[in-house]
């Protein structure tokens, strides 16, 4: 039997300690509250940092369009650039959309271009003005691939809904209603809009799920029930038609797990609880104001999940400014608030 000397123990004991220290180190990765302050009171606050290695943090974004301001979604990918989202996802209506593929594919390059300055993964969600008649559907699934998807980050579950997955013949009823109505709007302006049958259609305000998308959700939901939260991303409300049971399978499948909808299409912020759920619907991120409709403004949502949930936070691009105290690129000439923009 080999002799352990003194020195040999005492080497074998520190390592031991300093494995341990490592092991507690990887099990409760919290940083140390380290000071100065021997003894007495303390000139701070008694809770414990806000810290959690295993949060998640993400932006989303609003519609671009119905009128697209120029700028103002460049001056949102750079002010997302200095907040650090680990991924970027959003609502829909990101180009404002046409009959010709030539400038439809030029909507798209535009947007896409825009996109990639961004320095996380931005994920596509399809909106009416991106997906609402034949020769879009088709631009879209051969640029972009699936109209709707899901995306597992994490312990993270993101539901990428498509809300014009209407069939074929209804699809093209449709679109050429909103045409009809969009012209109406160039010319007598969004209230002539409001009276048109486009605008008076149950679609306009719930889109549609259809069966085998339904049914795709709730197997993306039954393959991910371990996860901490899931996020849907839909442009229109189908919950707003209570007989669309597509929408309603999609809930019963989530049943207890927590999750949170976001949506769109209506430029107004609002939020809602259904199913004691968060149902919010976002404003802009560079489309045409409608204070008629409710709170109008240019912002981007912050999310950050965590083990006590999920944290949201509505920022006002009009606040969001750089180290210079500017808001990026030219965005001070920007108006990103409809009350505090002139009036035409």
């Amino acid at each position: 039997m080999t002799k352990v000397t003194s020195l040999q123990l005492l080497i074998l004991t520190a390592a031991t300690l300093l494995l341990s220290a490592c092991a507690a180190t990887l099990d409760d990765p919290a940083p140390i509250f380290d000071h100065g302050v021997a003894s007495g009171p303390k000139p701070w606050t008694q809770a414990a940092p806000n810290y959690d290695s295993d949060a998640v943090r993400f932006a989303v974004f609003s519609d671009l369009t119905g009128g697209e301001r120029e700028g103002v979604f460049q001056v949102a990918v750079e002010q997302m650039n200095l907040l650090r989202p680990e991924l970027i996802v959003n609502v829909g209506d990101l180009i404002e959309g046409s009959s010709d593929r030539s400038e439809i594919d030029a909507q798209w390059q535009s947007f896409d271009d825009r996109a990639n300055k961004a320095n996380a993964p931005v994920l596509y969600t399809g909106g009416n003005h991106d997906l609402l008649d034949g020769v879009l559907r088709k631009a879209w699934e051969e640029r972009n691939g699936p109209r709707y998807y899901h995306v597992r980050y994490r312990d993270v579950l993101f539901l990428i809904l498509d809300t014009e997955d209407h069939s074929v013949e209804r699809l093209t009823e449709i679109a050429q209603l909103r045409l009809d109505a969009i012209e109406v709007a160039k010319t007598s302006g969004w209230d002539a809009f409001a009276e048109t049958e486009y605008a008076k259609l149950p679609e306009d305000e719930t889109g549609m799920i259809s069966a085998a998308q339904a049914e795709y959700m709730r197997d993306a939901i039954a393959e991910n029930t371990d996860v901490r939260w899931t996020f849907l991303l839909a442009h229109k409300a189908p919950w707003a038609n209570d007989d669309m049971a597509s929408w309603q399978s999609i809930e019963e499948a989530l049943g207890e797990q927590e999750y949170t909808v976001f949506h769109g299409h209506r430029h107004s912020y609002q939020h809602k609880t259904r199913k004691g759920r968060d149902y919010i619907r976002l404003a802009t991120t560079g489309g045409v104001f409608l204070p008629e409709s409710g709170l109008s403004m240019d912002q981007i949502v912050w999310v950050t999940v965590d083990a006590e949930g999920a944290h949201i936070a509505n920022l006002k691009m009009s606040g969001i400014l750089d180290k210079t105290g500017k808001r990026p690129l030219n965005g001070d000439a920007l108006c990103l608030d409809s009350k505090d923009c002139p009036e035409e």
